[in-house]
This record gives C-alpha cells, structure tokens and sequence, in this order.
C-alpha cells in the first residue's frame, strides 16, 4: 500500500526505535523524565519561549491553548474555517476550552489583517468578547501553504493593538520552517503560546509540545493532569520526538519534491483540477469529479487518499520515496481510464 492518506502515517525508523529502546526514564509526573525534560528545553528554544510542555497530541496543545487565554463567558476566537479545531477537534474548543469560534475566510488558509480587524467585536454586553487569534502554519485542510512571516507580523499587530492574545498551530511547523527557510523562533515571535507535533511528517509516533512563558506553562500542567494527558515514564516517547528532531528536520524538503511531482504528475491527468505551483510543502490538494469514487478505486489499486469536503488530499512523508510517487502516479492514471 501507497499511504498518502496522511504524514500521520509514518512508522518510527529502525533508528527511532533503538533511541527508544534505550531511553533514560523516569516519572514525568514528578518531572524526573530526563528524556521528556530534555525534549521540552529543547522546544522552548526551538521557538523562542520560556518552557515547554509535552503533551500526547496537537489536539491536546490547541486545547489547553486555547483553554489557557479564554474565560468562562463567551470568549472568541478568530481563525480560518478551514483550521483543525473547527474540522477536526469533535466540539473540543466549545465542550472543554470555553471557545466560540469567529471563522474567516481566505485562499490557502491564510487571512488578511484587515479581515482580522473587522472580525474583532467591539465592547457590548450583547456579543462574545474577541480574545483570541490563532494562526495554523503550515495550514492543513487549505494545501499546506505556508504563512509568510511578514502576513504573520501582519495580524499579530492587529491583535495586538485590540488587546488579543495569540496562538500558533505549528502542526507543520517544521514544513514551513524547511520551505521558506525562516526560522521557528521567527514564525513563533509574538505569540503567547505555540507548538509543534511530532506524529506528523518528523516521523515520531505520538507526542507534541506547547511552549510559552514559565506562568502560561504551569498552568498548562494542571490541565494536562485534570485532561488525563500526563504520563509516568513518558521518556520513552520523548525519545522519538529527539531523534526527529535531531535527523528527520532537513528530510522534510524531500518530502516537498515529492509532493511537487505527483502535483505536476496529476495536473496532466483529465478531470484533475490542480495548480502544481500552489504546492508549497508537502499537501497535495486537487479538485476530482467524485472523489470518494476515485479514492474506492485507487484503494482498489494500492494507493490510499482521503477525500475532506469532496477534494482529493494527498500528503507525503517519510514512508513514502519517489518509487512510490511514481506508483501513485500510475494507479490514478489506471483510475481515472
């Protein structure tokens, strides 16, 4: 099987496992996990912040985030429609971070400061209160395109000058840092919380971490524990995400040349509606007649595809080389007749 369903597909390298097999543990509840502290110091350097936690998932960092700068009462946040805790977190924001959700509009996941100016709601007893602003970089459902750290710097001082607080999804992060080549401090600069996943294209099996200041941190750990997100020898895990960090960073533009062929490859194909130039990381986005049809038969062929909203979404990752872009691209060709 071609799994392009998701880079949450990766399987840990023989590498990844012997690092954990041999990692140094202890409880992490205790904050005695040598291997989870080092991986949580190494993040809150990584971009820019005082401390770092590490959680079991980047649905858990938007979570608490998100938790972590609203009040009970009808707080908002502002960001795209298409972002993960709309389309992906079950309800989370409004069931367990008190969240209303201000969605807006825009090409690629990425919205203007003049639309964030206008979604801000002024001071009336009648309306939610604007708190919150959270950007998703790369953004996912939109085709992995990349914030320019300029549009970020953008949005940032109109939250800023309205009294908002900020968030980074950073559950590709590391894609947009290989990409654009700026740097993750720089894309989380000025923001009041940020993290990055690991169980995506840096190929670890389960983990992410939220960073902020050292107050905002410890105030996440008591949401990790009432949440049931805190480990004991968790080192185990955190030993993964190291490793990542430490030899699957710089991999990631492979998997942005890989991405970039098969776009070119399926904009030949009739009924693909696709524009290779809009493929920045590692997101392959393309409007199909039926897509769940053609992803029955490409299944069929040994290739798996999701199909969100209707489009075909295919993404790359470590576990799949151009061999098997080049087997994706002959059974969408055999698909597609």
């Amino acid at each position: 099987m071609i799994n392009l369903y998701s880079d949450t597909q990766t399987t840990p390298t023989d590498g990844m496992r012997r690092a954990i097999a041999g990692a140094e543990v202890a409880d992490e509840q205790r904050r005695r996990d040598p291997t989870t502290n080092a991986l949580q110091e190494r993040v809150a350097e990584l971009l820019g912040q005082e401390a770092a936690l590490f959680l079991p998932s980047g649905t858990m960092c938007n979570a608490i985030g998100f938790r972590l700068h609203l009040r009970p009462g009808g707080d908002e946040v502002i960001l795209h429609e298409s972002y993960h805790p709309i389309v992906a977190e079950a309800g989370g924001p409004a069931a367990i971070s008190h969240a209303m959700l201000r969605q807006l509009r825009g090409a690629g996941g990425i919205f203007s400061a003049a639309q964030v100016e206008a979604a801000i709601r002024p001071e009336d007893r009648y309306l939610p209160r604007s708190r919150l602003l959270s950007v998703e970089q790369t953004t996912n459902l939109a085709g992995g395109r990349v914030w320019a750290l300029e549009r970020i710097r953008e949005v940032l001082d109109v939250a800023r000058r309205s009294g908002l607080r900020a968030h980074l999804d950073g559950a590709r992060l590391m894609n947009a840092v290989v990409a654009s080549g700026t740097s993750a401090a720089s894309f989380a600069s000025g923001f009041d919380t940020a993290w990055i996943d690991f169980s995506k294209g840096l190929g670890a099996p389960i983990g992410a971490v939220l960073a902020g200041s050292r107050e905002l941190i410890e105030e996440a750990w008591r949401f990790k524990q009432m949440w049931g997100g805190s480990f004991r020898q968790s080192g185990i895990v955190a030993a993964a995400c190291l490793y990542a960090l430490d030899r699957h960073v710089e991999r990631l533009a492979e998997d942005h040349e890989n991405a970039r062929h098969l776009a070119e490859g399926l904009a030949q194909l009739p009924g693909v509606e696709i524009d290779p130039g809009s493929v920045e990381t590692n997101i392959v986005v393309a409007e199909v007649p039926d897509a769940a049809g053609l992803a029955a038969r490409l299944a069929e062929r040994g290739v798996e595809v999701s199909t969100p909203g209707g489009r075909l979404r295919c993404v790359t990752h470590l576990d799949v080389d151009r061999r098997g872009i080049e087997g994706a691209l002959a059974a969408f060709r055999d698909a597609l007749g």
